[in-house]
């Protein structure tokens, strides 16, 4: 029997702000596109379906700020970040090569995008890389697969100068440009931030994770929160992101007796501890610091001696997670508008993948109930605002025709329970069945991505500018 379509989901409630379709209705897949909506859709129609009753019904929730490397992260990120409901994400700070060789090894369905890190004494030779050593790295990032590149300032700086210069030379290639804010004059904190912003001046650029700038470092992070909202304001070619977990996320390598991560050390000077391996180590026993380890197929918070083993056992090359994130600014960030109405952080994002702080879905419906945010809020920023970013036409939204990307939720456990990309099912209950990643990459990728036995979905930036924020 021949079927007109591959799945129809029944009765769900369909959040689609890009169309303005808020209601019970039925969606139709084929050919892996949206292909039907309406209130009913005649179910023998399909060689599936899926009973959303009770459901809502999203645009595949896209995650602006996620990491999927061997370095951070590790295989199971895309296994985590299908069981949050995600179905694209933007590794913000690769490396590359370690990116695709997890997502051909470990994918499970997912699209994802990655940015080049710019870090001295692995991408670049130094804190002050000139204009023809950024030039190499961001054509051989882009041949790679990446989609542009990503400044750690707050983790491994660069000098003012040469921040600059970086984000002049990705905007001169059409390419991606993000910036963990911190050079080597400020730290990741509300200076670091206004810093960035001068630096940026009016560029394209995605300032990263904005609550981590609010933590009230230098002045009262309510405070700092209000700044760097009207900061934003006044600059709108910056896109930006913030996430809703109270950990962070930093490495926990060390070498010559001192963490190599600039952010590790302020969190232990935080905790009362000293920046020191000894002061990490001590600092993990006594569960301020949590170190990332495999467990169960996944990457849970540990602390005390298992965790001190596992750092050590690992040459201390780890990740570390420390409870610096007050909630004040993760309310406010997620919620402030313009004066146009639009939101002034366009994104929700996690810094998690591999990193167990995949909580969008957890805590942003948490802010639907306390009506902090509407479900058209929730959906804007989850999904059409980083469709929009990355320059994903097809996605975002669930338009006749659209790929057929889509999160479902559960309101009530404010967990996912089901969600596909590309009209192929990733998750359902709770359980992982995609296979395969896509990987989104520009025109001098392709040949590289595929030659990784990878599939491809290719953005020309030069018709499709990335990296702009939505007006």
């Amino acid at each position: 029997m021949s079927y007109k379509y591959s799945y129809i989901l029944m009765n769900g409630t369909v959040i689609d702000p890009a169309n303005q379709r808020n209601g019970v209705m039925d969606i139709a897949v084929a050919d892996n596109k949206i292909a039907n909506i309406a209130k009913e859709i005649d179910p023998t129609l399909a060689m599936d379906c899926f009973d959303a009753t009770g459901k809502f019904i999203l645009p595949g929730i896209i995650d602006l700020h996620v990491h999927a490397s061997a370095w951070l992260g590790g295989k199971f990120g895309h296994k985590m970040m299908a069981l949050a409901g995600i179905t694209t994400a933007l590794d913000m700070s690769g490396p590359i090569d370690s990116v695709l060789d997890i997502a051909r090894d470990y994918g499970v369905g997912l699209n994802v995008a990655c940015l080049q890190y710019v870090r001295p004494g692995h991408t670049v030779k130094g804190t002050n890389p000139g204009k023809s050593q950024l030039m190499d790295l961001l054509q051989d990032s882009l041949k790679k697969g990446a989609c542009g590149l990503k400044i750690l300032g707050g983790h491994y700086p660069l000098s003012p100068e040469a921040t600059a210069r970086t984000i002049e030379v990705a905007y001169q290639n059409n390419a991606y440009l993000a910036f963990h804010a911190g050079s080597l004059e400020t730290k990741s904190n509300i200076e670091g931030f206004h810093e960035a912003t001068a630096l940026i001046r009016d560029f394209p650029v995605h300032l990263a994770h904005i609550n981590s700038y609010c933590r009230g470092a230098v002045r009262p992070y309510t405070v700092e929160t209000e700044e760097a909202i009207e900061t934003l304001k006044q600059h709108p070619n910056i896109c930006s992101e913030s996430y809703l977990s109270p950990v962070n996320g930093t490495s926990a390598k060390c070498a010559l007796g001192i963490p190599e991560s600039q952010v590790t050390m302020t969190c232990l000077e935080i905790g009362g501890f000293h920046a020191t391996e000894q002061g990490l180590e001590e600092a993990i026993m006594s569960c301020w610091a949590q170190i990332n380890i495999e467990s169960g197929g996944q990457i849970i918070l540990a602390t005390g001696k298992k965790a001190v083993e596992w750092w050590r056992q690992h040459d201390t090359d780890t990740t570390v997670s420390f409870k610096v994130n007050p909630e004040i600014p993760k309310l406010r960030l997620a919620s402030a508008k313009r004066d146009s109405g639009n939101f002034v952080v366009d994104c929700i994002s996690t810094d998690g993948g591999g990193i167990p702080r995949n909580v969008t879905v957890e805590m942003g419906l948490a802010l639907v109930k306390l009506q902090v945010l509407r479900m058209d809020d929730f959906a804007i920023k989850t999904s059409m605002n980083p469709a929009k970013i990355l320059g994903l036409k097809h996605k975002g939204h669930l338009g006749i025709g659209a790929d057929a990307d889509i999160s479902v939720l559960d309101f009530e456990t404010q967990k996912p329970v089901f969600s596909m990309a590309n009209g192929e099912v990733v998750m359902w209950n709770g359980f992982v069945c995609g296979r395969g990643t896509r990987i989104i990459t520009t025109p001098a990728g392709r040949k590289c991505v595929e030659a990784k036995g990878l599939r491809s979905s290719v953005i020309d930036p030069v018709e499709t500018p990335l990296c702009r924020r939505v007006q």
